[in-house]
């Protein structure tokens, strides 16, 4: 299978496609980045208003985003329990460092999203737990990873049955990638961040992230069963 044709499988199963591959050229896709845009920006003031002493500004910043970071910890730790832990710890640590964030072109969600991965590197280094895990248990309702979800409140059994699997195999192909390459087919696809935002989290630049990214992809394509393809 060749490369695009394994990038549009991902694309299909999993639940954001990456925005940097396919060029907005439909009024649909315009009205989704301005909404996005202006959801940008609304998390912004909040975090404004939050620097200035504002505790509910923080508190509509912790609803927003609380899920997102609590399915990238457990996507990566595996453990509901644990997941919770860091998940409130991040947030207790975002809010001691409110005042020291700035704007820098990117949604808030990746600041968040970076302090959680910082915590979950200092669990590493202290309990020697390896990132290895890449779980279904985060496919609940409101907050499916896969493209594709909402459609299956129409779904018959059948399909419905289809996609689990679907998804339950694609997971198993995500959790043999390389820790680097897995993390990023999270952040990319199953987070839906952006080449800049995964770069920031990772420490990256944008090339290496899209370099990352291609190898990824093509690999996944090595690894999914041939119906799959």
């Amino acid at each position: 299978m060749t490369l695009p044709a394994a990038a549009m499988t991902v694309g299909h199963i999993i639940r954001r496609p990456s925005s940097a591959a396919v060029p907005i050229t439909r009024r649909g896709d315009q009205e989704d980045t301005e909404r996005a845009e202006a959801a940008k920006a609304e998390a912004w003031d909040l975090v404004h208003a939050a620097q200035q002493g504002d505790t509910a500004a923080f508190g509509r910043l912790y609803d927003r985003y609380v899920d997102v970071v609590y399915r990238y910890v457990l996507f990566r730790l595996g453990d509901r329990d644990l997941a919770e832990d860091v998940t409130s710890e991040t947030f207790l640590r975002a809010l001691r460092r409110i005042t020291s964030v700035s704007y820098q072109g990117r949604d808030v969600g990746a600041w968040f999203v970076t302090i959680a991965r910082n915590l979950i590197l200092d669990h590493v280094k202290s309990s020697r737990f390896r990132l290895e895990v890449v779980t279904d248990e985060v496919t609940e309702p409101g907050a499916a990873p896969f493209s594709g979800v909402g459609a299956q409140a129409q779904a018959g059994p059948e399909q419905q049955a289809i996609s689990h699997a679907t998804r339950t195999e694609l997971l198993r192909c995500v959790a043999e990638l390389g820790e680097d390459q897995r993390e990023c087919i999270i952040l990319r696809f199953m987070q839906g961040l952006s080449v800049a935002e995964t770069a920031a989290i990772m420490r990256r630049n944008e090339g290496a992230i899209k370099a990352l990214q291609h190898r990824a992809v093509r690999r996944l394509a090595q690894l999914l069963p041939t119906g799959l393809r």
